[in-house]
């Protein structure tokens, strides 16, 4: 694909521009994936750059801190051509917060305290070999804390130019409206997909209201909307499809026919089935920016060129059509 042809689109009032298709590099840490191939990960950031992807987005809890530090290689001698977008708020260096998961022998804790923050700031900044973050977000939010002081920390570290911009994630209405009686917030990170719409009556009406840009994640439904799936394919080690209802035998059979239902329109527009999932996302108007995970340059390379597949409006009725006939009922 041609990267001029990439959708491009502004990260509320930051001002920020960035691309339209983002790359998500939770996979690239291997934690809930069945691990991960390091140098294939900076290919592939690569080749999403060479595609006109700029939004790289990453966290911490990503295999605790491999994803950042796969980032920040790749990113060496090319920084100023990414936006990158990384978290905080799921913490194991203290056991403050609320206990959340374990990871690799870790007990992890959402924790959004001030303190935490500003450490989690300078963990990222060294593993990102960056001396700014562009997009900061609270990955998961924290009883605990209350949010005037999460954003205070926020905006310290924005005036001191630590951070570009603020956004939250796996949030709900009312606690967004919180952080912004407490100043702006450029970004909203949410689950949305062709099966994941939830937010569409939730979240957006609010987001709309106050430009508030939303990034909307697992745009393939964890690879589910990528492509038909072989029924023989085992998913093996901690791989988090392993034991996801949505990826049984049923479902793959119901996603099947869905697929060979658009078949035809995917052969008439000349793409994947992935691209045109993600392009379906693009589409909607729901969100600013659709991140697509990818572990090799294939993948990469594939999705960005979603970016510049324009839909019109007989072949989204045709896809809403196909979800109404085949998935109404998927788990």
């Amino acid at each position: 694909m041609n990267a001029a042809a990439m959708k491009k689109t502004t990260l509320g009032p930051s001002g920020i521009e960035c691309s339209a298709i983002g790359l998500g590099t939770w996979a690239m840490g291997g934690w809930m994936w069945g691990g991960a191939d390091e140098a294939a990960a900076v290919r592939a950031i690569q080749a999403s750059l060479d595609a006109g992807v700029t939004l790289v987005d990453t966290a911490p809890a990503y295999g605790l801190g491999r994803s950042e530090s796969i980032v920040g290689a790749a990113l060496k001698g090319r920084r100023h051509e990414a936006v990158i977008a990384t978290k905080c708020g799921l913490v194991w260096h203290t056991r403050e917060g609320t206990h959340f998961f374990e990871e690799d022998g870790h007990p992890v804790y959402r924790y959004l305290g001030r303190e935490s923050i500003v450490h989690e700031c300078e963990e990222s900044l060294r593993r990102l070999q960056t001396d700014h973050i562009d997009l900061y977000i609270t990955h998961w939010q924290d009883g605990t804390t209350p949010v005037a002081e999460t954003m205070d920390a926020l905006l310290a570290l924005k005036k001191q130019g630590k951070i570009r911009a603020i956004g939250v994630s796996n949030v709900n209405p009312e606690t967004l409206a919180e952080y912004l009686r407490h100043g702006p917030v450029d970004a909203a990170q949410e689950r949305y997909s062709l099966i994941d719409r939830e937010i569409e009556q939730t979240l957006l009406p609010l987001c709309a209201e106050h430009d508030v840009a939303v990034l909307g994640y697992s745009s393939l439904a964890l690879g589910l909307l990528a492509g038909p799936i072989d029924p023989a394919r085992q998913f093996t080690g901690d791989d988090q499809r392993a034991s996801n209802p949505r990826f049984s035998a049923g479902n793959r059979a119901r996603l099947a026919a869905f697929f060979e239902t658009l078949e035809p329109l995917r052969q008439q527009l000349g793409c994947s089935f992935g691209q045109l999932m993600i392009a379906w996302t693009l589409a909607r108007g729901s969100v600013s920016v659709a991140l697509c995970g990818a572990r090799v340059p294939q993948q990469a390379t594939e999705n960005a060129a979603a970016g510049a597949i324009a839909l019109h409006d007989e072949a989204l009725q045709r896809i809403d059509a196909a979800t109404a006939t085949h998935l109404h009922a998927l788990a």
